[in-house]
Parts: structure tokens; sequence; C-alpha cells
């Protein structure tokens, strides 16, 4: 709970506790300069680049899956989560075993994951301590059963107009490069993302993107490898509901694929998400918070073309974090 105390200076004839008051506060503004109180936001990473399109037709559907999950915080600040699923149509399960923690007066965070598939990964990040918006990681994996180890380095930059990120994915026989940059100005976006695998000297990605950013609408164009185009435009049409449109389609292609999504808020517990493509699979979830803390999903696939002759799918994801 925050307390905001307020102290009120009387003011006399003159007028001078007001002009103090207002001496103050110009002084306050002049490091905002033109931009007013606040700074300009930074641009998001290019994997974040039109995301809310994207959430609208991820988040909330989970059909042919069983999932549980339960996340969890010590009182020494350390937090674990686990997840389980049941794949419903090849009867796999698969799970995971996560724990984090921070030293935040070093700017320091640490991950160990295990999983099924007997993979220990860890991670190690430092943000914010070199350079402010500088984010350094180190990402380990290793396979117990064959030997098998990776590592990858990460770097990010974000400041005011630009966000940076480099990865160095270490290979025996020679690094892979990722990079990515993202520029932003009065809601413009402009992405360049690219791979070069240094053992073949080959481009492995070479991809652009821009896009459009203001309060409740986004655009957002991309083009992969000069072959893959596509696009998406997001609408939060009121506090309640939210559109989105999706389009793509491959050079030397006359098909065109694109999905029509919406997420309504039936009210602060509850919501209710729906989709459908151009092959007419309709998805449909609902969203039930239980309690606080708890939050139950329930999601449906259903061929529209087919919908007499079975072959639909349904899904249960149960959340808890405590």
């Amino acid at each position: 709970m925050a307390l905001n105390v307020g102290i009120v200076v009387p003011q006399d004839m003159t007028g001078k506790g007001k002009q103090s008051d207002n001496k103050d506060h110009c002084m306050a503004c002049e490091s905002h300069g033109q931009k007013g109180h606040g700074t300009m936001a930074v641009p998001p990473a290019y994997s974040d680049l039109g995301k809310s399109a994207k959430d609208l037709f991820s988040k909330g559907f989970g059909y042919g899956v069983l999932k549980l999950d339960v996340k969890t915080k010590s009182v020494n600040g350390v937090e674990f989560a686990t997840s389980g699923s049941n794949n419903t149509d090849t009867g796999k399960s698969a799970g995971h075993l996560e724990t984090k923690y921070k030293l935040k007066d070093l700017g320091l965070s640490f991950s160990h994951k295990w999983n099924t598939d007997n993979i220990l990964t860890t991670e190690i990040t430092m943000e914010d301590q070199l350079a402010q918006g500088l984010k350094l990681g180190l990402d380990t994996s290793f396979v117990p059963n064959t030997g098998k180890k990776s590592a990858k380095l990460k770097t990010s930059y974000k400041r005011d107009y630009l966000n940076l990120g480099c990865d160095l994915d270490f290979d025996m026989a020679g690094p892979t490069i990722h990079t990515a940059a993202v520029l932003g100005y009065e809601g413009w976006l402009a992405g360049y993302q690219m791979a070069f695998d240094t053992a073949k000297s080959t481009l492995m990605k070479n991809n652009f993107a821009l896009g459009y950013k203001a309060g409740d609408f986004q655009l957002h164009t991309s083009v992969n490898d000069g072959t893959e185009f596509g696009g998406s435009i997001y609408q939060k049409v009121n506090s309640n509901l939210e559109t989105a449109v999706n389009l793509a389609w491959t050079a030397g292609s006359n098909n065109t694929r694109f999905g029509l999504g919406a997420k309504y808020q039936l009210d602060k517990d509850s919501s209710l998400s729906a989709k459908v493509n151009d092959a007419l699979l309709v998805g449909v979830g609902y969203t039930q918070t239980l309690r606080p803390g708890v939050k139950l999903t329930l999601s449906a696939l259903i061929d529209g073309k087919n919908v007499h002759g079975g072959g639909h799918k349904m899904g249960l994801g149960f959340d808890v974090e405590a």
C-alpha cells in the first residue's frame, strides 16, 4: 500500500508560495524536454513485433493437451515452477521443473531447468550493471544420457528508439551468429533479423519487418528470407473486446492463409477466446479464475469442414500460483 504525503505551502498576497511551487515544478520538468512527462517507450525486441495479435491466436487455446502448471515462491525469494502435460492424441506425457533466484542488488538472476527428456539447462543473466539497458546472458545445456553439451551467449541493449540483440550459438564446427535490431519512432517500427552459420558461411535467416503501434491499434508486416510474407492487424475495440487478423503467403504460391481471432472479457474473472482460419478450423477457449492464483482453461478445436465426422479436439489447463 502506497502512502502519499502532500505539503501545502501557504500563499501570501504576493503569490510567492505559488511562484516557488511553479519554479520547482519547472526544474523537475526540465529534463523531460519535448518528451513530456515520462520517457519515450523502448521498441520491442524483434521476436515481440506483432505480439498482441500473436497472443490472441495462441493464448487461451490448448486443445489436444491436458496440462498442469504450478508456481510457488519461497520466503528467501527462490521461485519454483513445475509443469506437466499429456498429449491426448499420442498419450505422451512431458514435464519440467525450474528454479529461479535473483540477486537484485547485483542485477543477477540464475535459472536451472530439468525436463522429462533428461535435459539440464542453466541460464545466468546480468542486467543494467555494465550499462543502463544492457543485458548479458549465458545459456548452457547438458544431456547426461549422450554427454551432449551446448552453450549460447546472449546480449541485448535497449534504450529510447532502439532495441538490439546479438546471440552467439556455440558449436564444435563453428558458432552461429544471431542478430536483430528494431528501430522505433513516433509509433513506427522497423526491424531486421539475421542468422549466419560461420562454419558453412551461410546466411540462415534474412528477415525484415515493418509496423505501426498506436494505443489500441497495431499493424505488423514481415518478409522472411524473401519468400515468406506475413502481416497482422490488432485492434482493442473497447476495454472488453480485442480482435486480430493475420495473413500469410509464400512466393510462387497463390494460396493465401489467413485467420481471424477475438477475445472477450466476460467479467473480471473470466474471458472467452475464439479464432478461425481459412481451413475452417475453429478454436474456442474459455478461461476462468477460480480464486486468486488459480486459473482454469477449457478449449476445443472444431473442424468446420467435417463437423459430423469427428476428429475434434478438447483441452484442459490448470494453473496454480502461490
